[in-house]
């Protein structure tokens, strides 16, 4: 029996391979320092904790509307807006189950087979995966690096659009570089966007993951919203990324489709969950202040240990709890020639465990530069320091 022929355009979260290669190896007895994942070893707040374990105790374990309860689209369209000086109600939110589906029902609701979709390259590999699954024809825009960290090859990005470009998605405050765009820059997107009338993702996934000032959305400016999806998740604001709870804020029409689709392929998302959400977004909780307060210190920690490495040199990114350092000066002492091979190497010589940039879509043929990414969302203090101890002596040895 064979399966169908569509699958070989499906790719995967390859990070996961990594946290697999990192479990097998601290299987052995080695202690594992834990920089792969962008998973949050900080606890969910409390009070949303126990906002969902009332709504089981209340008996809100059964099916709900499939565009989601009426309370959290309210919600989340209060929240969204007020925050990015924007006018939502409810019918502009559609509940997703975390916020990767709102990825694949986008290019459902927006590409046809054959359709160009920009994509930010080095950047979330399901963009690319579900881009080509759909049909699509996946079109990759690349970073710039500069001394402040990344910025986008915008002359690139407007070379890349021709007729057959239908949709971009955009992740400002990106993983995994950490980029975070300034007024301009996104300005000078949405014009190209609004110039070639294409459809807009917004993946916000860490907007709220700042360290200062305030977070700005592309979605905010002149001509934007009409023309633009936001992917929206609790995983990271919340620490709740084992929840699966996210959605959709867009135009009612395109918001209409996603919700479809959710009949489709969910029935619903977790109404229990749903209702803990409510909370999380309403409740009088200082949870999310301590979750970025905690990330701050593991960042600065990171950052440190990583420029006292010879060889290594990083700004601290604003946003996200990720950092991208370049490497090449170490694959040239190490005499690699595959960034993999230095993952691989520092993993069994330090039980140090971090993605490298080809976790992050298929490096283009002009990258010259290497690149490592590490998370700092699910490793404390102590083995920050301890992990980072470790990488030094390995990475200044010939």
């Amino acid at each position: 029996m064979k399966l169908a022929k569509q699958l070989e355009k499906l790719g995967t979260e390859t990070a996961f391979a990594v946290s697999a290669a990192a479990a097998a190896w601290g299987a052995k007895g080695n202690k594992i320092y834990p920089f792969h994942l962008g998973d949050i070893n900080i606890p969910t707040p409390r009070n949303i904790v126990e906002a969902t374990e009332k709504a089981i105790a209340d008996g809100y374990t059964g099916y709900c509307p499939g565009a989601g309860i009426p309370e959290l689209r309210a919600a989340i369209a209060a929240d969204v807006g007020a925050k990015r000086q924007l006018a939502y109600s409810a019918e502009n939110v559609s509940i997703q189950p975390g916020g990767k589906p709102v990825i694949g029902k986008f290019l459902a609701a927006v590409m046809n087979p054959g359709d160009e979709v920009l994509y930010p390259n080095p950047g979330y590999p399901i963009y690319e995966s579900q881009i080509e699954y759909q049909g699509g024809v996946a079109v990759p825009y690349a970073y710039i690096e500069t001394a402040s960290g990344f910025a986008l090859d915008l002359d690139a990005i407007g070379k890349a659009i021709n007729p057959k470009t239908r949709a971009l998605i955009y992740n400002n405050f990106q993983n995994p570089n950490g980029a975070q765009s300034s007024r301009a820059e996104m300005e000078q997107l949405a014009e190209l966007a609004i110039k070639h009338d294409l459809w807009v993702m917004s993946d916000e996934a860490y907007f709220e993951i700042q360290y200062s000032g305030h977070p700005e959305s592309i979605v905010s400016l002149p001509g934007m919203q009409e023309r633009s999806v936001i992917l929206y998740t609790c995983s990271k604001r919340f620490a709740m990324t084992g929840w699966r709870l996210g959605a959709a804020i867009g135009p009612q029409a395109v918001i209409e489709v996603f919700n479809k689709l959710n009949t489709n392929m969910e029935s619903c998302t977790t109404h229990f969950i749903q209702r803990g959400m409510v909370e999380a977004i309403q409740g009088d909780s200082a949870g999310p202040d301590a979750i970025i307060d905690e990330l701050r210190r593991r960042r600065d920690a990171a950052v440190a240990g990583l420029n006292r490495i010879d060889g290594l040199s990083i700004t601290a990114p604003n946003s996200t709890f990720y950092l991208f350092p370049n490497v090449t000066r170490i694959m040239e002492r190490k005499a690699f020639t595959d960034v993999n091979q230095l993952m691989q190497e520092a993993l069994t010589e330090t039980n140090v465990s971090f993605c490298t940039r080809k976790h992050f879509g298929r490096p283009m043929a002009e990258e010259q530069q290497h690149y490592v990414r590490f998370a700092y969302s699910g490793i404390g203090l102590a083995d920050i320091d301890e992990g980072m101890g470790r990488l030094k002596a390995y990475f200044e040895s010939r």
